[in-house]
């Protein structure tokens, strides 16, 4: 099963991620990281397929799957 890991520190909070996920497991968070941004993270991680198109789309590079 496939596990997604959404680093925090590394996020902006674009939501790219978001509006990409066919199974719409990601979601904005309500916590502020370094940035000042609210970081995306996984609401339902063990619904993910691993299909990587949050990984693609992120243009900060703060997504990695692992399967």
């Amino acid at each position: 099963m496939p596990k997604i890991f959404i680093d925090q520190d590394r996020c902006k909070g674009c939501a790219l991620c978001v509006e990409v996920c066919p199974k719409d497991i990601i979601s904005i968070g309500e916590r502020i990281n370094k940035y000042g941004a609210y970081p995306a993270y996984s609401a339902r991680p063990d619904e993910c397929t691993g299909c990587g198109l949050c990984v693609t789309i992120c243009p900060d590079v703060a997504i990695t799957i692992y399967k």
